[in-house]
């Protein structure tokens, strides 16, 4: 089940972007080599907005930078419930699978490299979080962009189901 949960405009948004990963590719040309550079960046205004984007370039931070620039174009919103996730969710993009599930105050952000740039920047302080398969940052950004945009918001699940917020949670 797909949710539109796409954010409208980022004119008043104060992001913060987080740099996941920056791969050097080489190209043997018959001059010698030319470097060019791949960056994988992270942004979010930590309070339940995210995005991710893809730079390449000659240079470092012109990489970046265009990763930003790109991470700014596809933001979508995450539900955060008192610092954690609603519920569990499980999702896959390549090789890369995703386990997320909530965890109690205090617990902190239990999750490797890659999803843990993506966590923090959507603002959640406790979670705990497990990647199988693929352990390439670039499929484990999106895995977890997947896995979060699939969340539901319990007020929300109230609201279709008829039923207060405290029952959605204890059943």
């Amino acid at each position: 089940m797909a949710i539109n949960n796409k954010v409208k405009s980022t004119n008043d948004l104060e992001l913060k972007d987080r740099l996941v990963a920056i791969n050097r590719v080489t190209k043997v040309t018959k001059g010698g080599r030319t470097f060019s550079f791949a960056a994988i960046v992270v942004v979010g205004n930590e309070d339940g907005i995210v995005g991710w984007g893809l730079g390449k370039a000659g240079e470092v931070t012109a990489a970046i930078s265009k990763g930003v620039e790109a991470a700014k174009k596809n933001l979508i919103k995450v539900p955060v419930y008192k610092g954690t996730i609603p519920h569990e969710q499980v999702a896959k993009f390549g090789g890369a699978l995703v386990f997320i599930k909530p965890a109690t105050h205090g617990t902190g952000v239990k999750a490797g490299g890659a999803m843990r740039a993506v966590l923090e920047s959507v603002g959640i302080t406790d979670v705990l979080a497990k990647s199988k398969g693929s352990s390439n940052p670039h499929n484990l950004v999106k895995a977890t962009i997947a896995a979060l945009s699939e969340l539901r918001d319990p007020a929300m699940v109230a609201q279709n189901r008829g039923i207060s917020v405290e029952r959605v949670f204890n059943g």
